[in-house]
């Protein structure tokens, strides 16, 4: 459990944005000044201070000075102390305070990426490294904690470090890994701990041969939504942190990148590679790995679940039979598309991808038309790119012969991204300049109705004809 604290009701919204994240933290609020939060507290410090010794890591949505003021008395070993961070209450500063060792600083860039902003990590080791040698992944053990300070302390002045065993968490680091180095980090098992030398100039991490064994085969195919973090199912950021094996295309990853932990192994490739990559998926899960294949908006629409399934019918190796598939759904574009501005495809409704890469324009056209002749509301997926540049001049054609010029329709492009934008515009408007690759295009059907509240302009379809 992960407590949320907050001192007043004006914070309710960026602790439950916090919670969606976190679907394991709670949110305790001052009995007088809030009045919906999950349980309340009388005495601030006494509260604290009580989670803090139970080992609860603690996010305070409060200033941070209240927190350290608090705590003070409490800080005598840091080896068991629980994450400590205080979050602004816009959610612009998320500052890590305490819990070093027990991965504070993951859980900052796990926050500030809901608010996607920078986390104030001040660790230089975390910083320059991108790995906590003091606070290993489960399953290791660091044998030798008090050589810690001096080790990390000679690698900050430059020496280098030669890593004898394997260790995808350390050879997936920003740590200066030579052959040459004077400095040695040493992986071994538990039951041949005695043939290791741990010095100040030697730090030995022990793991359990169960534990590394126990790892099941298995790939899991995940949909991280169309771009925001609180856009992603608790499932989908669950099954991304326990992972052995990331693989994806590379603008999906760099998305999550803040949940990655150092010893998760990441496979990038180009985006027209789909049957290529969920081959590497599958391989790798056959050799017993954890594999989660990533997608955006959901894996089963226009994504990596088909391809993954396509492989699996076309070359059905051997090894593969065995991996435990699973498919975790996200939110999709369309649906995102259409939450930011009411309800337009509150009715029936198809999809249709205008790429011609995989299937012939005149099928796609056809598609066009008799849905168009059906009246459905219509989402198009893909509708431009540097190569394509006529079809959707061409689907508006096809619409306009049978769809009014003043029907509506939504541009939306980055949708939970960096540079979101949401236009709305009548159909006989619509242009190629208009859309790209990152935009989708929903087209509403004949009862689509625009809806004026004060100042909002709302867009939905009725559910009756």
């Amino acid at each position: 459990m992960k407590a949320i604290i907050i001192l007043g009701q004006s914070s309710i919204s960026v602790a439950r944005q916090i919670q969606m994240a976190l679907p394991e933290a709670v949110v305790y609020g001052l009995i007088d000044r809030t009045h919906s939060a999950d349980f309340t507290y009388t005495n601030f410090g006494e509260k604290v201070r009580e989670l803090f010794q139970n080992g609860t890591p603690i996010i305070g949505v409060c200033a941070a000075g209240i927190l350290i003021r608090t705590l003070a008395p409490l800080l005598t070993n840091k080896w068991q102390e629980p994450p400590v961070l205080a979050i602004a209450e816009d959610g612009s500063a998320i500052v890590p305070l305490l819990g070093g060792l027990q991965g504070v600083n993951d859980l900052a860039r796990q926050i500030a990426e809901i608010f996607q902003v920078s986390p104030a990590i001040t660790t230089t080791g975390d910083i320059r490294f991108r790995t906590a040698l003091l606070s290993p992944p489960s399953g290791y053990q660091l044998v030798n904690p008090d050589d810690a300070k001096k080790f990390i302390s000679d690698l900050l002045a430059g020496e280098k470090v030669k890593l004898i065993g394997e260790s995808s968490w350390l050879e997936n680091s920003q740590l200066p890994i030579s052959t040459e180095g004077k400095l040695t980090i040493e992986i071994v098992a538990k039951d041949n701990l005695e043939l290791a030398k741990p010095s100040a100039n030697c730090l030995v991490y022990q793991f359990d041969r169960g534990l590394i064994t126990s790892v099941k085969a298995q790939l899991v195919i995940v949909g991280t939504g169309p771009g925001a973090m609180n856009w992603m199912s608790p499932e989908v950021r669950e099954v991304l942190q326990n992972a052995t094996d990331w693989v994806g295309y590379k603008t999906y990853l760099d998305l999550v990148e803040s949940l990655r932990k150092p010893e998760i192994v990441r496979h990038e490739s180009d985006n027209r590679v789909e049957l290529d990559r969920a081959e590497i998926a599958l391989d790798l899960a056959a050799k017993g790995r954890s594999v989660v294949l990533v997608s955006s908006g959901d894996p089963g629409i226009y994504a990596m679940a088909s391809a993954v399934f396509e492989v699996l019918e076309k070359k059905a190796k051997p090894e593969w039979e065995a991996i435990a598939i699973q498919v975790c759904p996200g939110i999709s574009a369309m649906q995102a598309a259409a939450a930011s501005v009411g309800a337009p495809l509150g009715h029936d409704f198809c999809v249709i991808s205008l790429s011609d890469i995989l299937k012939s324009w005149q099928v796609i056209s056809q598609r066009i038309e008799l849905a168009a002749k059906a009246d459905l509301a219509i989402a198009f997926y893909n509708p431009v790119s540097q190569q394509r540049t006529w079809q959707l001049e061409k689907a508006k054609e096809i619409l306009l012969q049978w769809r009014s010029p003043q029907t509506p329709i939504i541009l939306a492009r980055n949708l939970g991204r960096k540079g979101q934008a949401v236009t709305v515009k009548f159909l006989e408007k619509l242009t190629v300049e208009d859309a790209d690759m990152r935009t989708i295009i929903l087209v509403g059907s004949s009862k689509t109705r625009i809806v004026q509240q004060g100042e909002k302009q709302w867009i939905y379809t009725p559910r009756h004809y």
